[in-house]
Order: structure tokens, then sequence, then C-alpha cells
């Protein structure tokens, strides 16, 4: 049974109101995870305190607004939207009373170095056209693939996503389907079973990317994402993805709770056996009957509890782990649009396996690189001045274990990146540039405070999802919860929003807090 301070006492900038008798939660971290985990608790009864160590909210979906251009900085691609519209519902609000979504179609394009350009459309039937302009005779196998998506998908996201494996029980009673499901196999060698034109097989297994897993070793349950892209489609906030943020901040504060920008958390404050609430890196303690954190679990264990003699995740089990890639991000605004260039495109480079091999594998920033271009303005000009168009392109590197001196590094990187450009999608683009930002995965162990800078958390291959992966109801501490990309379900913004859904099963209802 919790315990609760009937009167807590006003924190921050409440100082002065009226005490507020709920039972209090603390929350580490404003992106989506965490965001999503206040609304929720909020719900659930709690009053709730945001903090988040940057100037504003949004975490790894932080906003960069320069000279005019906006600039998501994170994720852009949203797909499962019905766990965005439950969040409002929940606050008994529509979503597209506050927020404009509009669906893409296509949903991308994919370059390939040859030039010939795979577009990935949202009708199946389009789709099956340009399946066989590559590969006719690979038509039935796509249709098995995409037969097998659904059902991996009905198990992994709608079955597995549900549960919170605190203990081992789920894991083996989950065998059986996993094992079916093959979810042994690698997404790549997955793919393979189905797809023969080596294109093809780069089309359908390169996702994973987007949320930090090499499809040469991730988990084949994450071939759920074709499934659900199928189902729900590729989706945009007009105004960017920045304004999903803004709305989850303002149903947050509709239900009496708050978010605290530049509150950087230095450490879990424990009574016993429990989290008692947080130290600000001020000083300033703040109470709490239970703590959720949205940060890395690398960080949030080692980091914030470094004196707690743990069970688990010590920090030499931290330290093993193997963990997702990193990136090197260039945002940059253009004096002129570039009407041919779609809002999502993949720029594939002349390697494929091996390039991967060196960013996952080898730790070894390679000379070479794969792309993604994101040009928001192609569905929403507003996001830039009149005229322009604004983008942000995406390199996966390795994590920080490569060595580089980024700060050195990161013109010349970005200068090459920029040549690639000009010489595919974006011609003359040097001479068109009027703004830029760059972050390296040195802003990701920094800003983010990243394991390793890795951008992802730990990477999801199969030894590191569901129970392996550090769990939701902490195992280190009572009254400590995880959510964010590095817990179950996992990355990606349906995996983080899910493993917020995951408290309704975990957490205490308020009323029996008292």
């Amino acid at each position: 049974m919790l315990t609760l301070d009937k009167a807590p006492g006003p924190i921050g900038s409440d100082a002065g109101s009226k005490a507020d008798e709920r039972p209090h939660a603390i929350v580490i971290g404003s992106g989506f995870g965490g965001m999503a985990a206040a609304i929720r608790l909020g719900a659930m009864g709690y009053r709730v305190t945001v903090l988040e160590r940057l100037d504003k909210p949004g975490g790894r979906a932080y906003v960069f607004e320069i000279d005019g251009f906006t600039f998501d900085a994170g994720p852009t691609i949203i797909t499962a939207p019905f766990l965005l519209y439950e969040l409002w519902e929940m606050c008994g609000r529509n979503l597209d009373d506050d927020i404009k979504m509009v669906s893409l179609d296509p949903f991308y394009d994919v370059r390939f170095d040859d030039g010939t350009t795979f577009t990935y459309s949202a009708d199946t039937e389009t789709l099956r056209q340009e399946i066989a302009r590559f590969s006719p005779s690979d038509l039935d196998g796509f249709d098995r693939y995409m037969v097998d998506s659904t059902e991996i998908y009905r198990v992994g996201f709608e079955g597995l996503a549900e549960v919170s494996f605190d203990t081992v029980a789920p894991m083996l009673k989950a065998l059986p389907d996993l094992t079916r499901l093959k979810a042994y196999l690698p997404v790549f060698h997955f793919v393979s079973r189905y797809i023969k034109d080596p294109k093809l097989r780069i089309v359908l297994s390169l996702k994973t990317l987007l949320i930090g897993g090499n499809p040469f070793s991730v988990t084949s349950m994450y071939s759920l994402i074709a499934h659900l892209e199928k189902a729900y489609g590729v989706h945009f906030a007009m105004g960017g993805v920045g304004q999903l943020i803004k709305g989850m901040v303002n149903l947050v504060e509709g239900q009496g709770s708050k978010v605290r920008c530049n509150a950087d958390v230095d450490q879990i404050l424990i009574e016993g056996d429990r989290a008692a609430g947080v130290r600000l890196s001020s000083g300033e303690e703040i109470p709490a009957d239970i703590v959720v954190s949205n940060a890395d679990p690398a960080t949030t264990y080692g980091k914030m509890m470094p004196y707690r003699d743990r069970k688990r995740w010590t920090d030499g089990k931290l330290a093993r782990q193997r963990y997702s890639m990193s990136l090197f991000v260039w945002y940059f605004g253009t004096r002129r649009r570039y009407e041919d260039v779609r809002h999502h495109t993949m720029v594939l480079g002349t390697r494929y396996k091996h390039l991967l091999k060196d960013i996952f594998a080898k730790k070894k920033l390679a000379d070479d690189f794969s792309l993604y271009l994101h040009r928001p303005t192609a569905s929403d000009p507003s996001m830039a001045p009149d005229g322009c168009d604004t983008f942000y392109v995406l390199s996966p590197v390795p994590h920080l274990d490569s060595g580089t001196d980024w700060e050195a590094f990161k013109e010349t990187y970005r200068q090459a990146i920029c040549k690639r450009l000009s010489e595919t999608l974006l011609p003359g683009l040097e001479d068109e540039i009027v703004t830029s930002h760059i972050i390296t995965p040195q802003y990701f162990q920094d800003s983010l405070k990243s394991y390793k800078g890795a951008a992802f958390g730990m990477e999801p291959v199969l030894w590191q999802s569901a129970w392996f992966r550090p769990h939701n109801i902490s195992e280190e501490l009572d009254g400590l919860y995880i959510v964010g990309a590095g817990t179950h379900p996992g990355a990606g913004i349906p995996g983080v929003l899910a493993s917020a859904r995951l408290l309704d099963k975990v957490v205490p209802h308020a009323k029996h807090v008292l």
C-alpha cells in the first residue's frame, strides 16, 4: 500500500497557491512517452509534475525555430494516430479540434544510388504496381509478406505491446507465438523469405532504421511496421510534430498538473525501498508518491541512482548492452522551394549491409552514408518564410564509441552531405541555404542524456526485447516506472506511446494510494 503525504506542499511556481490533495506523481522528461504518461496519470487521479531539463518541452521532439524556419528536431513520421486520439479522449477532448492531422500519400520515396526511385504508396493496388515495376515475380511473395505482417502486428503490437513484462511468465507464454512467427530472424532475412529482388528487400527492411534497429539484427517482430502503415497510414501534424507536444502540454495543464522546464533531475530520492521524489541539479528536492522516468534507462539507473545497490541494472550490465546507432542531423532552410521533393525521401548510398555493419558492429564512421530527407514544407509551407523550404537530413552514424570528435568534424561531414544532396535531389543546394543548424551524437549525450549518445536507447535485438529490456515497473525500486524508447515495447512514436499506455495496468489508481 502506498503512502501519501496529505499536504505535500506547493511546488515550483505554485508557491502560495492552495495545496492540491491528490497523490503526487513526478514524470522525468517531456518527450512523447513522458507527456503521454502525465496525461494518463492525470486521468487516474494524480497531480502530476513533468520535469524537463531543456528550455521547452519535447525531449527528442524538441523544436528549433531559427530565422523564420520551424524544424522538428526528432520524430517526423506519425503512425498509429489512434494512440494520440486516445489521449485527447481521456481528457474529454477531440484531437481534431486542436491539431490538423493530414494523411500522406505516397508515404515516401526510396531513391537508390543508381537514380531509380521506389514510391511507397498508401493505396495497396498502387503499391503492388510499384512492386511489379521492379520485380513482377515478387508480387505473390509481397502479398504473403503483408498477410504475415498483419499477423505479426496482431500478436506483437495488439498482444505483446499490451503486456508489461515485469516477470518472466508473460515471456514464456509468448514464446510459442514468437517462435511460430520466426521472431528469431532479423528483419532483412525475414523479408528475404518472401522477396528475391535486392532493391525490394531493402525497401521493405530499411524502416527499422527509423526506430534505431539494424535490419540485419533487429527482431523480425518489427515487420509489423508494414501493416501499421497500411492499416493506419502515415500522418503529419500541420505546423510540425511539435504541435502535438504543445497540445499534450495543454492537456496536462487542463488536468490541473504542470510542466516545468529548465528543471534538470540529478537524483531520484529513495525512502526505504521506494522512490520518494527527486532532487534537481539546483539542489531543490521535490517529494512524490510515484516517479515515472521518460529518461534513457541507462541514465535513470546509472546516473540518477548511482549510489543504489542495484539488483539487475548494474553499471556493468548497462555497459554490456548493445545500444542503437546515433544520428547526425542537419537542419537547413533554402531561399527557394524544391517542388519535386516529397515530404519523406530515403536517399540511399552505394552500400547497404556493409554500411550498417560499420555503424552498428564496427562503430566506425564511414566515408559514405545513406540519408533520410524530411521536407515538411511539402505539406505545410507555413513552416518556412514565403517562397522558402524547410528541410532536415538525417544520417545514421555510430554512437560515441566511434571516438569521433564531432565538434571538429561536423562541418566536414555536413559539406559531404550537402554535396550528395546537390548531386541527387537538391541541385545547387549550397548556394540556396539561408539558415543552418547541426546536431551530432554529442547532442544526444549532453542535451538529451542518452547513454553513449545512442539516439534510440538499447538496440531492439531479440535478447534486448520484451522481458530482456528494462521493465516498465522498475526492477530496482518500488514506486518507480519507466516509459519511452528504452523500455518495452520500444522506440518510435507508437512504441513510446504504448509504453505509457501500460501505466494504466501497472500503476495503482490514485484512490488506492490514499
